[in-house]
């Protein structure tokens, strides 16, 4: 699904439309989290520096992502 698609399925007045398309955002949020995640680690950034940039703690993000 195209980001624009999205967006217009947000707008829906069908709940079932709508909140398929708020499915759609939390998973394409978390595919870009984790390869965000790990392009920080790569480049060397803290546990705690990632928790920060995200607005969690370190080890909640560390727990989730330590794999």
């Amino acid at each position: 699904m195209e980001s624009s698609d999205v967006v217009s399925r947000l707008q829906s007045t069908d709940p079932a439309v709508g909140l398929r398309a708020v499915g759609a955002l939390r998973r394409l949020a978390e595919q870009v989290e984790a390869e965000q995640v790990r392009a920080a680690r790569d480049q060397g950034w803290s546990w705690e520096q990632i928790g920060d940039a995200l607005g969690v703690s370190r080890q909640s993000i560390h727990a989730k992502y330590r794999k």
